[in-house]
């Protein structure tokens, strides 16, 4: 008995000091990882002459909202952003389409070329034609300068369809099918009325996963898309930084002091309101979301 108690007391001491260990990581790791969003957040409404003097740290100062002014002027932002959201709407549900439509049939035990396609579609997530192919095929299909440049060569990601099927083989039982067919319910009746609907966690987070991918997507519209109208969001904030590092540099050549002044406050304003706007929609998304996230990742990777 006495071994007991000392057993037990220690294995207290040690659990305390475990949970005392982690919430110092996971606090470092909070500091690591919020303070960055927090800095624009605050250096978008600061005076931008403090923001590069090192002033501006934990709170702002100076409050200013010039920098948003400016940036509801910008009409090819708000142009990125319609390009942008018709990208990550459409894309998103065609891509969930394809992906369901890519694990349903792979996910069951009865349709019997599924092991070849399986071991061809995952040969494709490790080797690819290359930019120039892509290129080529993208242009001979005529979707080169055109929103679709943007969604239809990134139509299916067989990681995530993989995900959903391992979601289907190991969540969904098979009971469900047979009593489904037994009540005269079709495949594509089975999948409509039952998988899908249970489906919702895998969904969710295989939908956020394309949205966010969409949302974030820059490299493809330099490839495929030259006219500025068309331009992503992302795209455009991306010429909007290097047009804002071109302006600091070019200001060191006004001799004016004040013209200098004013076109180097301009700069770091914008860039900052530029980068909140567009990073704000998907931390909005994520809380939303965030019920499922556990439970679609590690359901379907858990077999019983």
């Amino acid at each position: 008995m006495r071994k007991q108690r000392v057993n037990r007391v220690k294995g207290f001491k040690s659990d305390k000091i475990f949970d005392g260990v982690n919430v110092v990581v996971m606090l470092a790791l909070l500091v690591v990882f919020a303070w960055p969003l927090w800095f624009v957040l605050i250096a978008s409404i600061s005076d931008p002459i403090l923001v590069m003097s090192g002033k501006v740290l934990l709170i702002p100062k100076q409050l200013t909202l010039e920098g948003y002014e400016q940036m509801l002027k910008y009409k090819e932002l708000w142009t990125g952003y319609a390009n942008t959201i018709f990208v990550t709407v459409v894309g998103t549900v065609l891509n969930l389409i394809t992906s369901v439509c890519f694990a349903y049939p792979l996910a069951d035990k009865n349709f019997k070329p599924r092991r070849v396609l399986l071991l061809i579609f995952m040969f494709t997530m490790y080797f690819s034609g290359g930019l120039i192919p892509g290129y080529l095929v993208v242009k001979n299909v005529g979707l080169l300068n055109t929103r679709w440049a943007m969604i239809i060569p990134s139509l299916v990601s067989v990681y995530n369809s993989l995900v959903i099927r391992s979601y289907f083989i190991n969540s969904i039982p098979a009971e469900l099918e047979e009593a489904s067919l037994l009540d005269g319910a079709n495949s594509a009746q089975y999948l409509w009325r039952v998988v899908l609907p249970l489906s919702k966690p895998v969904l969710a987070v295989v939908g956020l996963y394309y949205a966010v991918s969409h949302w974030n997507d820059y490299y493809t519209a330099l490839i495929y898309v030259y006219k500025d109208e068309l331009y992503p969001l992302q795209t455009v904030l991306r010429n909007l930084l290097l047009s804002t590092q071109a302006l600091m540099n070019d200001t060191a050549g006004i001799v004016d002091a004040a013209a200098m002044e004013e076109a180097f406050n301009r700069a770091m304003t914008m860039k900052y309101s530029v980068i909140i706007v567009a990073a704000a929609p998907m931390l909005c998304l994520y809380p939303f979301v965030q019920k499922f996230f556990v439970k679609g990742v590690m359901v379907g990777a858990v077999k019983g």
